[in-house]
């Protein structure tokens, strides 16, 4: 089966800066194949026998620590469930849509009620917020560069459940290479 790993905060500014070569050795040193990055911020696509994701997500998050001195929330999608992702876009078809603005925040895991009232409340931002199945959709209406909307407002919202951001550009570049390597899987 093929996967996509998330990781958090991985060379996000002057912060946890790695090289994607010794990233992914730690991929293969857990006896994962086809190891593959894409771009220097912690999306990294592999191919797995495992179905028990997440003890593989605990399992990379350990010997991610032990190689890299620090620890990164790792939040593991299966093809299927990226697709899905990139096919749920509240925003898709919209007029004045610009993709650069839109990113998608991965959660650990679906957002309770108590999470999404929280969320809600967040509405007075210029940015938009969908919330998803284990994922939001944000859409900073300004751009990204100052928003009002912050990570931590996110993590603060969701009682500091892990996540990751990726924009949307990156999500569908994740979503292409993801089917690429699962129409490479010998059936």
């Amino acid at each position: 089966m093929v996967v996509v790993s998330l990781l958090r905060g991985v060379n996000v500014g002057a912060h946890h800066r790695i090289r994607m070569e010794p990233l992914r050795s730690v991929y293969e040193s857990v006896g994962l194949t086809d190891v593959r990055t894409l771009l220097q911020s912690g999306n990294v696509l592999f191919r797995t026998r495992s179905r028990d994701l997440a003890r593989l997500a605990r399992q990379l998050e350990q010997a991610f620590e032990t190689e890299f001195g620090f620890r990164s929330a790792n939040l593991l999608r299966t093809v299927p469930e990226l697709r899905a992702v990139a096919d749920a876009n509240p925003f898709a078809g919209r007029p004045g849509i610009a993709p650069a603005n839109l990113a998608v925040t991965f959660l650990a895991d679906a957002a309770d009620d108590a999470a999404r009232t929280r969320l809600e409340a967040l509405k007075g931002c210029p940015e938009e917020l969908h919330c998803g199945t284990r994922e939001l959709y944000v859409y900073y209406t300004v751009g990204m560069a100052r928003p009002v909307l912050t990570a931590a407002m996110l993590d603060k919202a969701l009682l500091k459940m892990p996540t990751t951001t990726r924009n949307w550009n990156t999500v569908l570049k994740l979503v292409d290479l993801a089917i690429e390597m699962d129409k490479d899987v010998v059936r």
